[in-house]
């Protein structure tokens, strides 16, 4: 067993590699002016790596515009490394409809082209997942990039479904079962499930992907009621911080990098510790769900998807 990771271990030996869409987030609130924030899943991801002292990189498509200038400057504002493929494209956006519970309801206008591009160097950990895993010609692209790097990286994965841009159901749910199949830690929302698949339980959707010989990890978030993670053997839960919420936008992000995090601080990510993963104990397993969901905790307190740097997480683990 490991012992409690530390947000505020030793500089970051580990190279993040996250591939996936920027999306210029326009957020509309009644009787307030429209408001942009830097976002996208896996952008979100890469940037709470960062802020947590991760060395991230982001292979992304960003246009020559407003909106692809304001979040090349928030991402590597954190100390993100960008990568991009030359696309001139405008940059992706999404209104962002909030409810009277800060849950956002999203209106996008994204197109997905991402062409092949090597990393400078291999990274330890490869994250994708969202639009970018599932939305042609550019997931054809993704895809190929986390078979080819899986080989010397641990892969994380997180459906993030937007029904709007999934096209046919039955081939959303193939090409996310192939990504949940290359994968070696993956993390869905109950909305993702059931939306994927209506009608069935997290744990019996959890068993069958562990099965497929992919993931050692499942992790299930669940708003308001905390989050459950699953294992070959085990099962274990963690409520939700007790925080106002501002809104929810980009705290399945938060919670991703999050548990990304704290699985480093493990020594759980990399080829070195890929068997350590897959044979991860439930005491570790409950200490990443508590980092994952003290950084969502922090990140729906406030507007935006705005994660917490390194110091906000350590002193917000108390509370957890």
């Amino acid at each position: 067993m490991h012992d409690t990771a530390d947000p505020l271990d030793a500089p970051d030996p580990l190279g993040f590699l996250v591939i996936g869409e920027c999306v210029a987030d326009i957020v509309r609130l009644p009787h307030e002016a429209d408001r942009v924030h830097p976002g996208g899943s896996p952008a979100n991801v890469a940037y709470g790596l960062a802020r947590l002292g991760r060395c991230s990189t982001l292979l992304t498509q960003l246009g020559p515009d407003d909106g692809g200038r304001l979040i090349a400057d928030h991402l590597t504002s954190a100390g993100v490394v960008l990568r991009t493929d030359g696309s001139i494209a405008p940059t992706p956006s999404a209104s962002v409809a909030l409810d009277a519970g800060g849950r956002p309801a999203y209106t996008f206008d994204i197109t997905w082209t991402l062409s092949a591009v090597v990393p400078e160097r291999p990274p330890h950990h490869v994250h994708t997942g969202s639009i970018a895993a599932v939305m042609e010609p550019g997931a054809a692209t993704v895809v190929a990039a986390v078979e080819s790097l899986r080989t010397t990286a641990t892969v994380s994965y997180d459906p993030n479904v937007r029904p709007a841009l999934m096209g046919d159901h039955a081939t959303a749910v193939r090409r996310v079962e192939r990504c949940v199949a290359l994968s070696d830690v993956v993390k869905a929302s109950d909305e993702d499930l059931d939306w994927l698949y209506p009608g069935r339980s997290p744990e019996s959707v959890a068993a069958e992907w562990l099965a497929t010989g992919g993931p050692a990890l499942v992790l299930v978030t669940r708003g308001a009621d905390g989050a459950l993670a699953f294992t070959p053997g085990a099962r274990a839960v963690v409520g939700a911080p007790r925080t106002e919420v501002v809104d929810t936008v980009g705290a399945g992000d938060a919670f991703m990098s999050g548990a990304l995090h704290a699985l480093a601080a493990h020594g759980l990510l990399g080829s070195a510790g890929r068997a350590g993963l897959h044979a991860i104990d439930p005491v570790t397993v409950t200490d990443v769900l508590r980092h994952a969901a003290a950084s969502a905790a922090l990140t729906v307190a406030r507007a935006g998807a705005n994660p917490p740097d390194a110091r906000e997480l350590h002193a917000a683990l108390p509370r957890v």
